[in-house]
């Protein structure tokens, strides 16, 4: 009977960054709307902020992550590069490093020896690449993946909001806007749990926690400058 398991580890890099992005999306968005409608802003004035948002969040993430990404990914290539120019210039001593990372993790010298000799024969860098360095393909960088998904999906968790506040009266754009943001960001935290393996509770709880505390203080800064004004 053939034993397969489902592992999710592959899913990290395109799952953080749709994670993250539709986490933003809710919270700065409905955080923004909340702020001004707390600042007692005309409806015109709420949703021009709220696309505002939209779209500089949108870009801020894609850059972001863009950035961030290929800056890892730079540091991928120039370790791959200085471990080619090692495997050219000394291969042998190359094998037995490999060799005694295999003894760490433990294998018997003599196998050790063995099950590096034919990594190595097969892909001597790719060998390296994974065992030494900690590279592999399911964890590698992707710039524009994470640039692409992060900014995708903030927009998709932003215009839940700014449609709720386009459709809602005036009057009650704070409650509305703050009771479906926390409702999906719940969602949001459950599904992401889920897709990685995690408790859907635990999941849930932290986004919505945070989704929370920052409409709570943005609708007190809101509040604090209409009152002023």
């Amino acid at each position: 009977m053939t034993h397969h398991e489902v592992h999710k580890l592959h899913r990290v890099g395109w799952l953080r960054a749709a994670v993250l992005g539709a986490n933003d999306g809710i919270v700065s968005t409905a955080s923004l709307i909340i702020g001004v409608a707390a600042a007692s802003a005309s409806q015109e004035n709420i949703l021009l902020a709220g696309a505002a948002g939209l779209v500089a969040g949108a870009m801020s993430m894609a850059a972001g992550e863009y950035v961030s990404v290929s800056s890892q990914s730079d540091t991928e290539n120039a370790d791959l590069a200085l471990e080619k120019e090692s495997l050219a210039q000394n291969y042998e001593l190359e094998k037995e490093e490999l060799a005694e990372i295999y003894v760490g993790r433990g294998l018997k010298p003599v196998l050790a020896r063995q099950v590096a000799d034919q990594l190595m024969a097969h892909d001597a860098l790719g060998a390296h690449a994974r065992d030494e360095i900690g590279i592999s393909d399911n964890l590698g960088a992707r710039p524009i993946q994470a640039a692409v998904s992060s900014a995708g999906t903030f927009t998709i968790g932003a215009a839940l909001p700014l449609m709720i506040a386009w459709l809602i009266p005036e009057s009650l754009v704070i409650p509305a806007v703050a009771s479906s943001s926390l409702v999906s960001l719940a969602l949001l935290g459950g599904i992401a749990a889920y897709a990685g393996g995690a408790k859907i509770t635990v999941g849930a709880l932290r986004v919505t926690f945070w989704g929370v505390l920052a409409m709570l203080l943005t609708a007190g800064i809101g509040h604090l400058f209409g009152a002023v004004a």
